[in-house]
């Protein structure tokens, strides 16, 4: 699933583990058509698949469950806020990131609610930064939230600002249609940035102030379908591996 996705960063884990799998897959499922066109140039030996993203499936199955069980709007303390999230290593084992991101926080124009990860919250312990960032009165910090909650979250916030490869694809299903600003150098979802969903500003405080402002000022002007399909991934999965396993 998700064959031929490439950020073209080899500094990250997970682009090594991507061609890895891919060059010894037997079936490849691209969610896109830039995917399947990274596979034919490497010359994978696999049969290829071009079927949407199973994200968009979840999100269109799951957040009218959400939207009736979770509880987490009744936590949020703002009107209007932005939602951040950071667990890279490339980024929080970086200090001049994570000082990056505080003074982002600190600028913000809106306020952040911000699930925090482990393993951020334990590189913040290490370099005595974590009570700044408790201290914000404009900052609602959570612990790692779960699925249901998250889109939420999504759902209802103006502005994501994330370094996660998940949410950039998350945000473009057509009932959460969020802009993204991508805190990396990098995206294997360069198809989000095409479409106008996302943004890549790296890790500069000043460039990531810049474009949350911007933003902000757009908000909502965005296209009504994805770029990772319509939502029947899942259904078109299924159908090739039963009509080649019948």
């Amino acid at each position: 699933m998700e064959a031929g996705l490439r950020s073209l960063d080899l500094r990250m884990h997970e682009e090594h583990n991507r061609r890895l799998t891919d060059h010894i897959s037997n079936y490849l499922f691209a969610p896109t058509e830039r995917a399947k066109t990274n596979l034919l140039k490497e010359n994978v030996w696999g049969k290829i698949y071009l079927t949407g993203n199973t994200a968009i499936d979840a999100v269109n199955q799951h957040l009218p469950v959400a939207e009736k069980k979770s509880a987490i709007m009744d936590r949020i303390l703002f009107k209007k806020f932005i939602l951040a999230t950071a667990h890279r290593a490339e980024n929080v084992d970086d200090t001049a990131f994570l000082e990056s991101f505080i003074e982002v926080f600190a600028k913000s124009p809106l306020p952040i609610v911000y699930p925090m990860h482990p393993r951020t919250r334990k590189r913040l312990q290490e370099n005595s930064m974590l009570s700044q960032i408790e201290k914000m009165k404009n900052v609602l910090i959570f612990p790692p939230l779960g699925y249901l909650d998250f889109l939420v979250l999504m759902k209802n916030c103006s502005l994501i600002i994330t370094d996660s490869g998940g949410i950039q694809k998350e945000a473009t299903a057509p009932s959460i249609r969020k802009r993204v600003l991508v805190i990396r150098l990098s995206t294997e979802r360069q198809e989000a940035v095409e479409a106008g969903f996302a943004k890549i500003v790296g890790t500069d405080k000043n460039k990531i102030l810049a474009a949350i402002n911007e933003a902000l000022v757009e908000e909502g002007n965005l296209p009504s379908v994805s770029p990772f399909g319509d939502g029947t991934a899942a259904i078109k999965t299924v159908e090739v591996i039963k009509k080649d396993f019948a």
